[in-house]
């Protein structure tokens, strides 16, 4: 485990502390948003690449993360619940890719890098 992780980084070494946090905080995200404004999650997966970890979340609904004042915002709840966990993901993300599958619902996939 710990050789692939150093092949993974594309550095030789293992990714660093920040790297990791920044997966699991984006991961975290958009599972939440899954689960709060999705309709559930639908599916899940990670894959670890040379130098970069690209985390895909499915959900049930086919509303996409909405551009509000300039920026990337989730649908909040209420008028001083959320709007953060979008921003942070485009933040911290290398490449972003939205779709909508035929048979419904959203999928995102957010590559990361792992240095």
């Amino acid at each position: 485990m710990a050789e692939a992780l150093r092949v993974a980084t594309g550095t030789g070494g293992p990714p660093s502390a920040t790297a990791v946090g920044d997966a699991l905080l984006v991961t975290s995200e958009l599972v939440t948003n899954a689960l709060r404004h999705g309709g559930g999650l639908t599916g899940f997966g990670v894959e670890v690449q040379p130098g970069a970890v690209t985390v895909t979340v499915a959900d049930a609904s086919r509303e996409l993360p909405r551009l509000m004042g300039g920026r990337w915002a989730e649908r909040a709840s209420g008028p001083a619940e959320g709007g953060f966990g979008w921003p942070l993901v485009r933040l911290l993300a290398q490449e972003i890719r939205l779709s909508l599958p035929p048979e419904g619902g959203k999928t995102i996939e957010v590559r990361l890098p792992l240095h």
